[in-house]
């Protein structure tokens, strides 16, 4: 019975998610992209550095919301999925996401203070200084949990929830793979938005297995005479224009020298945020001197 259920499922078809889609671009720009920056713009007398900053409560619901988004994609999917698999996903998810909040939400307070997000930490003028030096170590065990640790239980179940649904977004039937306009006008943003995930979190690595497993994928299913439809046709070409953003963003910042030194490895991808403290501040202060 189960074996037929299965069958079943491959013939199944599904709409076009133009709600869940929406929602979760909406809710990556507004609580995630949007959460440094609501922290800098808004009047620090509202949120003291000793306080949640507004980004801190953004990162708080984007904690809550995006497991929920990620589950009913789940449960929307023409095919069965491994329920067990998704569920741990989610919590390490959750865990994830909220030691980077901790993380994040200091590193991002530190800007305040003159923290350059260029410098390594030890690099940093405001932290090489401190006595003892035993405190810069417990600065550096910070950015662990934030950079790495963090990222890694954040990021890894993420892009396996995306992974195990993709694999339920094949069809038969010709017609059904087709976008809608409403999906062509996501994909720009939607993109963007890997490409700040992918940038800023620094999981190249993690993006590109994702990705070549998604053609492989692909590529076996089409010996079998499925084709894609329109849920996994718009997340396969927004990950496709995500390669290509990077790719531009690698070149334009290929000869910056003091990027270089902060990422020597041999894949060298700056952060967003990183090349705003180098670049940006710099030019705002200019601005500011005349």
């Amino acid at each position: 019975r189960h074996g037929a259920v299965k069958s079943e499922d491959t013939f199944k078809t599904s709409p076009f998610h133009l709600d869940l889609w929406f929602y979760f671009t909406l809710q990556n720009w507004v609580l995630d992209f949007g959460r440094p920056i609501a922290m800098i713009i808004l009047p620090l007398e509202w949120f003291p550095l000793n306080k949640p900053s507004a980004g801190d409560y953004f990162h708080m619901a984007y904690n809550v919301i995006t497991p929920f988004l990620l589950l009913k994609l789940i449960e929307r999917s023409p095919k069965t999925l491994p329920r067990s698999m998704v569920y741990v996903s989610i919590i390490m998810f959750v865990m994830g996401a909220s030691i980077h909040l901790v993380g994040d939400s200091v590193n991002h307070r530190l800007i305040f203070s003159g923290y350059q997000h260029h410098l390594s930490v030890r690099e940093n003028p405001i932290i090489k200084n401190l006595k003892p030096e035993t405190l810069i170590d417990s600065f550096e065990l910070l950015y662990y949990y934030d950079e790495y640790l963090g990222h890694s239980m954040w990021y890894i179940p993420f892009f396996l929830i995306l992974f195990i649904y993709f694999t339920g977004c094949f069809t038969p039937v010709a017609e059904e793979s087709r976008m809608p306009v409403a999906a062509l006008l996501l994909m720009g943003p939607s993109s963007l938005y890997y490409w700040y995930l992918v940038t800023e979190g620094q999981i190249f690595i993690l993006y590109i297995f994702t990705f070549f497993a998604m053609m492989a994928l692909v590529m076996h299913q089409k010996r079998k005479g499925l084709v894609l439809d329109s849920n996994g046709l718009f997340l396969f070409y927004s990950f496709i224009i995500t390669l290509v953003l990077i790719a531009v963003w690698v070149v334009w910042l290929w000869n910056d020298k003091i990027l270089r030194k902060k990422y020597p490895g041999v894949i060298y991808i700056p952060e967003p945020w990183a090349f705003y403290t180098l670049h940006m501040n710099n030019l705002h202060a200019a601005k500011e001197s005349f």
